[in-house]
């Protein structure tokens, strides 16, 4: 197991900002933390990386007891946190041998790895050019490629793509995804829900000092009601029929009422998405011999998801 955390407590002065917090990542897994602003993600990193010390809990990341053996703990992980660590004033391979001597890797070794890493990250043309010339894309692939000089097992990374555009996003996704592929475990939080939905095995909500959500991303889109699935029809006569079928089902309590749309020629009937919900509507409308042109799964999103469990709205920055 990479992280397991067993009643985590932090308070600043008298308030709690975790209050007894229980989580376990998988090695060679993404989780993904949700929350608020404000909500206390960027403390749990924190925590976990060393940085800060809880007030309680059996805390264990790679194996390592946080609270005895805090040396540990560091030389298995890596950050890169919400704001920047690159020198803007020395250039993209001097950050890097920079963060080589800081891991007292020997000449040669260092050497290498910097090498492998900036090209791995795209970063050559560039590297002996001064960081601050850097796009926002270029740099967080910097950081993270500073932060894997020492090869670390667990990455924590805090709001990576923030402020990013969507190209520089996406790429930075690709990134995780091949860190992941390679056995790295990844513990990210992030302000854009798609993020998480892309890349989280699974995913958990904080707010208000504790976890109020936990699962895999289908697993708590479907703790949100208003999921349906669209059938869409060739004319209206068929769309008609459909619809008193499905008045007679919501009747006897079997299925929901569809909601039809003339125009489009589509019915709309409630579903959780689930393979059993969806069997029933197709064996309901196979029975009745309606023809079909176009079926659509749709279900609420993570953000519907945070909303529900926070009642606040997704806010990013």
């Amino acid at each position: 197991m990479a992280v397991r955390v067993r009643g985590m407590k932090k308070a600043y002065g008298g308030r709690a900002i975790l209050d007894g917090i229980d989580l376990t990542v998988p090695a060679g897994t993404v989780f993904s933390l949700l929350g608020p602003n404000g909500a206390g993600k960027t403390t749990v990193v924190k925590i976990l990386s060393t940085l800060i010390t809880a007030d309680s809990g059996d805390l264990r990341v790679g194996g390592h007891d946080l609270a005895a053996d805090p040396g540990a703990v560091r030389e298995s992980i890596g950050v890169t946190g919400q704001f920047s660590a690159v020198d803007g004033l020395i250039t993209g391979e001097e950050n890097m041998r920079l963060m080589a001597d800081l891991h007292r890797l020997p000449r040669r070794e260092g050497r290498s790895r910097v090498a492998t890493l900036l090209e791995r990250f795209d970063l050559v043309e560039a590297a002996k050019k001064p960081a601050s010339t850097y796009s926002g894309g270029m740099r967080r692939r910097l950081d993270i490629a500073m932060t894997l000089v020492g090869d670390p097992r667990i990455i924590f990374l805090d709001e990576p793509t923030t402020g990013l555009d969507p190209r520089s996003r996406h790429a930075m996704w690709e990134i995780v995804r091949e860190l992941v592929a390679d056995g790295v475990t990844v513990f990210l939080t992030t302000q854009y829900l798609q993020e998480a939905d892309e890349l989280a095995d699974r995913v958990a909500v904080l707010n208000g000092g504790a976890l109020v959500a936990e699962g895999t991303p289908d697993e708590l889109k479907r703790l949100v009601p208003g999921g349906h699935v669209r059938l869409r029809f060739a004319d209206a006569d068929e769309l008609r029929r459909a619809r008193r079928l499905f008045r007679e089902a919501e009747a006897e309590r079997e299925l929901g009422v569809g909601t039809g749309d003339e125009e489009a020629l589509t019915l709309q009937i409630p579903s959780d998405g689930g393979v059993q919900s969806v069997k029933a509507i197709l064996d309901r409308v196979d029975g009745a011999g309606l023809e079909v042109a176009g079926l659509t799964l749709e279900r609420p999103d993570l953000d519907d998801v945070f909303f529900a469990v926070t009642g606040q709205q997704v806010v990013t920055s």
